[in-house]
């Protein structure tokens, strides 16, 4: 993989108003943490029901096909180190503001989507755990109590909300390590059937070759967040340096233990079984070590799609501020608290956002299942926006990637976007409607700029 990195310059480095407090430890955590969470806790049985044995095979092409954008990203981020990510790349290569105004609102959506869906799936693990059955409305309130208190976590600063992402990722990396434990130490002693990790058990009429795409249309959503680090580049210490190795480590990282969590899951569990319901890591706790406190386990879980929301919440409320400042949203959105230093309005503006999502939008499975859609449809663009941006040159030296992956990348997530993959049709009716609002808001945004220009 091609690199040109040295240590940045002052242009490798901009001004910002923003604190610097992120090091290459603390941002390799807040990858794995925000990749890893609720997609690998909920989302391995539905894999399974497509592939039936082979359920790590979704997981290493969905790795595959992240490495590819992620490598993008990378010459990108060390490139032009600054929040908004995709939107200010997208900005920079094409310069449409309606182009770039919707790959915005797309990117913040779709992380306002996956912390709302994590919020209400914390909400529900709450009542399961505690016995606080209030029904619809009581999940509904718990998750948007949750959701204030992940904005006041965002609104005391990065430093805060980088140190409950450290906690709260060494509990769901622990869970995860506790799968990969019990299944191997299972499968040595003779538990479980290990020849299960190589069936093929494509669902319905599917081929083997359609049903893997389905399966990895699934288990893409567990391998983004990736791209969530770019929005955090102002908040780090020589983010031009610090970048390439940290952002594949975590990758790599992730993508190892989902591989060993898919065959040890698969191994205890028969994929039919795998399939049904809404907790199959639950059931491998409790086949490969059944005298294991289950409700400890649900307690992770719990931590485990906290730790979802809180970053998705802090990439959202980073990315409006980042656009505000390039001139794509009002600049009321961009304002940064004088004390705390934190873009506050921002926080709010998202946490409203995700507080009607909660309130009004769906279940888990098509939100997450939307969220993967518009992600892909984004990483299509950012492909594609590397190598338009090659002819526009900076001061520093950066992370350079093959002209190849970029290319490759364009192809995959494209093709990943598409019906033709069995995607539900309800994720497309999600997205347009979320798009909808994006082009209404783009008209008031630019009704207000024209505003604010005549009364200047």
């Amino acid at each position: 993989m091609a690199q040109n990195i040295t240590q940045p310059d002052d242009a490798g480095e901009q001004s910002t108003e923003l604190k610097r407090v992120m090091g290459p430890g603390l941002l390799l955590l807040f990858i794995v943490g925000d990749i890893l969470g609720t997609g690998i806790y909920a989302l391995t049985g539905q894999v399974a029901a497509e592939v039936g044995g082979v359920v790590w095979l979704p997981f290493l092409i969905a790795f595959a096909v992240a490495l590819l954008t992620a490598c993008s990203y990378l010459e990108l981020v060390t490139k032009y180190p600054r929040a908004a990510g995709a939107a200010l790349y997208t900005h920079k290569a094409f310069g449409v503001h309606f182009i770039t105004f919707l790959v915005a609102f797309t990117v913040m959506s779709s992380g306002v989507t996956s912390a709302s869906t994590a919020s209400r799936a914390f909400a529900a693990n709450f009542a399961t755990v505690t016995g606080f059955d209030f029904g619809g409305f009581g999940v509904t309130g718990t998750a948007i109590a949750f959701i204030v208190a992940v904005a006041l976590i965002n609104f005391r600063g990065v430093g805060e909300s980088v140190k409950m992402n450290v906690v709260l990722t060494v509990v769901e990396l622990t869970g995860l390590l506790l799968i990969i434990c019990i299944g191997f130490w299972a499968i040595g002693n003779g538990q479980g059937d290990v020849s299960r990790a190589w069936t093929f058990q494509p669902a319905g009429e599917h081929g083997v070759i359609w049903s893997v795409v389905a399966a990895t249309t699934l288990a893409f959503f567990a391998m983004v967040g990736f791209e969530d680090s770019v929005n955090m580049a102002e908040e780090c210490k020589q983010p031009a340096r610090i970048f390439p190795k940290v952002l594949l480590g975590g990758l790599v990282i992730t993508g190892v233990i989902y591989i060993l969590v898919a065959i040890s899951a698969i191994t205890l569990v028969p994929a039919a079984e795998l399939g049904e319901g809404e907790t199959p890591l639950l059931k491998v706790v409790q086949a490969g070590a059944p005298n294991f406190p289950i409700g400890i386990f649900a307690v992770v879980t719990m931590f485990a799609v906290a730790n979802s929301a809180l970053i998705n919440m802090m990439m959202a409320s980073r990315l409006i501020y980042g656009m505000s400042r390039e001139g794509v949203l009002p600049p009321a959105l961009g304002k940064v608290h004088s004390g705390r230093r934190t873009p506050f309005v921002a926080i709010i503006f998202t946490s409203l956002i995700a507080v009607g999502l909660i309130a009004f939008a769906g279940g888990v499975p098509a939100l997450g299942g939307t969220t993967a859609l518009l992600l892909l449809g984004v990483f299509t663009i950012v492909n594609v926006a590397v190598l338009v941006l090659r002819k526009d040159k900076v001061a520093h030296k950066h992370f350079r990637t093959p002209t190849i992956l970029p290319v490759l990348g364009a192809v995959s997530c494209f093709f990943l976007v598409g019906p033709w993959t069995g995607r539900d049709p309800v994720q497309y009716s999600i997205a347009g409607v979320l798009l909808l609002i994006g082009v209404v808001l783009w008209a008031a945004t630019v009704g207000f700029m024209r505003a604010q220009a005549k009364s200047a």
